[in-house]
């Protein structure tokens, strides 16, 4: 098991970390302060500036060749496995539009698996293309407000048949991009025959962002946040039709375009994590070399050594941990590797939200505030643990897989 930093790879991580660290951190903050500023007074209408910066660094990704890391097993991306990724996906981690800059942001990435995968030609003309080239944005539309979502059967959108189209009627939130002025294109999945096996019930549909009887009803606050101007929006489809062809990969089978598509998105935010949790140490460090008090530097007050130690041995086991999950992913595929990507699902938001709450403490009131970017990492890191799926589900998926290995019948 080879999850080494290959001689491939080894030069496009140093490219992506000094891009990062040079060009995109330093903007980074002044991007997120233009939110709200547009003359309009629409928050999730981007202003002069934001687009000029992410144009002006996706220039200079696409430029240097630093680009669609993500898409693995294609001849569309740039050939790398996923444990060759991980390590980029990490560095991505460090700044908050970063992951955007080389087009490797979420919910984009599963959203282009889908296409690519499973999408016909002309879905991957329409849609693909513009996705891959960074002209366009996208939605996964799957949680709903008045079921359980987490476990995906309860998925309750309707779609019925009529002719050579299919129409929609429900409600979903938590769509997270659709506030976004470039999204164009939502993934929808949908309740198709509420009478067959319950795995194959649901359909995906291709669905443009501005069809007729969609309406988005509000952003979603996490934690009283509005994640302007992406956002998570709470939207309803009323009568809505799409076109039979726009149906992905054919009736019933929503849960295998499904399963195609989180697989490799879970993972990728866990790599994120992992790189969230290596910036937020480094600010703990140098805050506790930095800084005194009492007549000391904080790193000799309290156990701060123990805790500097612990954060670095954590961010360890949950690297191997992730890239070992990858590695399956490579060698076994998405479908046989679920039971390491609910693992590391499970670890990495967790390590790296521990990490991130000592940074914080470190920092004192500054911790909690708009002067460093503890608080927002901490509430992304913690919404993670809600995002493709609760703690709860994918230790359940871990357990099964272990029990299995001690029974005959089924868990």
């Amino acid at each position: 098991m080879d999850l080494g930093i290959s001689d491939r790879v080894r030069p496009l991580i140093e490219n992506v970390r000094q891009m990062v660290e040079t060009e995109i951190a330093p903007l980074d903050q002044e991007y997120h302060e233009e939110v709200g500023r547009h003359p309009s007074g629409n928050r999730f209408r981007m202003t002069e500036r934001q687009l000029e910066i992410l144009d002006h660094l996706k220039a200079l990704a696409k430029q240097r060749g630093l680009w669609n890391f993500w898409l693995t097993d294609s001849d569309r991306g740039f050939g790398l496995t996923t444990v060759e990724y991980a390590y980029l996906a990490e560095e991505m981690g460090k700044a908050g539009i970063a992951a955007e800059v080389f087009n490797c942001n979420a919910p984009d990435t599963g959203n282009m698996e889908v296409l690519e995968r499973y999408g016909s030609d002309a879905h991957k003309q329409r849609w693909l293309k513009p996705l891959l080239e960074g002209e366009i944005r996208s939605a996964y539309l799957m949680t709903e407000p008045n079921v359980a979502s987490s476990d995906a059967v309860n998925v309750a959108l309707e779609a019925v048949q009529d002719g050579d189209a299919w129409v929609l009627n429900g409600e979903k939130w938590w769509a997270t991009g659709a506030g976004d002025p470039r999204c164009s294109l939502y993934i929808v999945m949908a309740k198709t025959d509420p009478d067959a096996q319950k795995h194959s019930r649901h359909s995906m549909f291709l669905v443009p962002a501005d069809a007729t009887g969609i309406e988005i009803l509000r952003p979603m606050r996490v934690f009283g946040a509005d994640d302007a101007p992406h956002g998570h929006m709470h939207i309803r489809f009323t009568d809505v039709r799409v076109p039979e062809t726009d149906l992905v990969l054919g009736q019933g089978r929503g849960f295998e375009v499904a399963q195609g598509r989180l697989g490799p998105g879970r993972i990728h935010h866990c790599m994120r994590a992992i790189g969230q949790a290596e910036k937020a140490l480094e600010l703990l460090c140098k805050r506790a070399l930095d800084r005194e008090a009492f007549g000391k530097k904080l790193v000799d007050l309290g156990a701060n050594y123990d805790i500097i130690a612990n954060a670095r041995m954590e961010i360890e086991m949950a690297r191997l941990l992730c890239l070992k999950a990858a590695w399956k992913m490579d060698t076994v595929g998405t479908r046989a590797a679920q039971p390491w990507i609910s693992q590391i699902k499970v670890v990495a938001p967790l390590m790296a939200l521990k990490v991130v709450d000592e940074a914080m403490q470190m920092h004192g009131a500054a911790g909690i505030s708009q002067d460093f970017p503890l608080a927002g990492m901490w509430t992304n890191l913690r919404t993670l643990r809600f995002a493709d799926g609760p703690d709860a589900v994918h230790r359940r998926q871990v357990a099964r897989a272990e029990l299995k290995k001690h029974t005959n019948s089924k868990v």
